[in-house]
């Protein structure tokens, strides 16, 4: 064989699913070149390939398969503990590019990566970095987040104390009694953010970058809250939770539209100031408090705030929410006149068959193309339009492992827009 097809033909074999096994094992070796690092990395591979793949002596064959998205993460586990950082780095940080929805590692690999005390024989990475890397992957779920503050590494405990505002009152104060004096520390750190006194004296070392996202989020005191609204740096306070009522009136009657929108979302705003905002010269500050009174949380008030202003071509990351609406809310959006409550619903995994279907024959058409994006049950014809009309949707209505799809230029667009449309 020539050597001009030596290696398309390898890469052949490597990616052929009637391989057997033994023939996979056989193209991790060197001679075969970079076929068997692809093969490791981008295909669903038979338990005795995988078996070879963790027990390989050579660190790239390993880290390549620390990157594969096709394989169960539960066989990945070993890797976690693997003699080279640069293998539980990649495992940290999970398949590149990185999927916009990103499969979460299993716990007990979680837990293995951040409690780990070096970085690996080779010495090219510190544990540190490794877990940085992991904390940035999105590979955590929530799930593990809520379960942090007690469990029963102390190291672990020390990272809840990081997310001091997602924790419930106990846990905050279990942490700040915990038996491990490592552990009372970080918390002790960690709880200024709720300290109004505390957040004003350490405002002023923080770099502007990050200024915004602690006004947003912290606890303010009188003084710091007037200096904003001094200095024209509202805009965060329309999304902190934690600021009284009169300065969510001042927010809501701002000369500056935007910041009358933010505030006409706020779950906590008076009766009053809605019906005073839905006679708003501004379409969009109406807009917002016409929705009222679904955002009746914070949960609500976030679900809604990030679908307003993300298009239907918009393809930034899939994540988990912090706090999810309850499942009642859900449906009343999915049902509601607006369609910005309708294309909520349709971001959500979670919601029933029943209005699935009557989604799926929703006027307006982003709402069909979020159902198909995000929601499991979305019905065939619905993914098979999204796929072939916005290119953008490709990589979530179709799996990974599936053919890719035809290109646009080989769909004809009437045909396109017809599939597209509500059936």
């Amino acid at each position: 064989m020539s050597d001009l097809l030596r290696e398309p033909w390898l890469r052949g074999i490597a990616f052929n699913p009637a391989a057997p096994s033994d023939v996979l094992i056989r193209l991790m070796g060197e001679v075969a070149g970079e076929a068997g690092l692809l093969m490791c990395e981008g295909r669903d591979l038979p338990d005795a390939a995988i078996d070879a793949a963790l027990r390989h002596p050579g660190r790239k064959i390993r880290g390549a398969l620390a990157l594969n998205r096709h394989v169960d993460p539960a066989r990945l586990a070993p890797l976690a503990t693997d003699q080279s950082g640069i293998v539980r780095y990649r495992l940290a940080a999970g398949p590149r590019p990185r999927p916009r929805r990103v499969r979460p590692l299993p716990d007990d690999i979680l837990v293995t990566l951040l409690t780990a005390q070096d970085g690996g024989e080779d010495g090219m990475l510190t544990e540190h970095e490794i877990v940085q890397e992991l904390s940035s992957s999105r590979q955590i779920p929530l799930s593990f987040h809520r379960s942090m503050a007690g469990h029963e590494h102390p190291e672990i405990r020390e990272r809840a104390a990081w997310e001091w505002q997602s924790l419930t009152p106990g846990q905050r104060e279990a942490l700040l009694d915990d038996a491990v004096p490592a552990v009372r520390e970080a918390a002790q750190e960690h709880s200024w953010e709720l300290d109004p006194e505390r957040v004003e004296a350490t405002l002023p070392s923080i770099g502007s970058h990050s200024r915004s996202f602690f006004l947003g989020r912290c606890a303010l005191s009188p003084a710091l809250i007037e200096q904003c609204f001094a200095d024209d740096e509202v805009h965060p306070l329309t999304w902190n939770r934690h600021i009284p009522a009169d300065a969510v009136a001042r927010l809501a009657r701002h000369p500056e539209a935007k910041i009358r929108e933010m505030a006409a979302a706020r779950p906590d705003l008076a009766p009053d100031l809605v019906a005073e905002l839905r006679e708003d010269p501004d379409q969009d500050v109406r807009m917002r408090a016409r929705l009222h009174p679904f955002p009746r949380t914070w949960a609500e008030y976030w679900a809604i705030y990030g679908v307003i202003g993300h298009g239907p071509d918009w393809t930034g990351p899939i994540t988990e929410s912090a706090t999810e609406p309850s499942p009642e809310w859900l449906a009343a959006c999915a049902t509601s006149e607006e369609p910005v409550l309708r294309r909520v619903a349709a971001s959500r995994p979670g919601l029933p068959a029943e209005l699935v279907a009557t989604l799926a024959r929703d006027e307006d058409e982003e709402v069909r193309i979020r159902l198909a994006c995000h929601h499991p049950l979305a019905p065939p014809h619905l993914l098979l339009a999204v796929t072939v009309t916005p290119p953008a949707h490709r990589p979530l209505t179709i799996p990974p492992e599936a053919d890719p799809a035809p290109s646009p230029a080989s769909c004809p667009s009437p045909n396109s827009a017809a599939l597209l449309a509500p059936h």
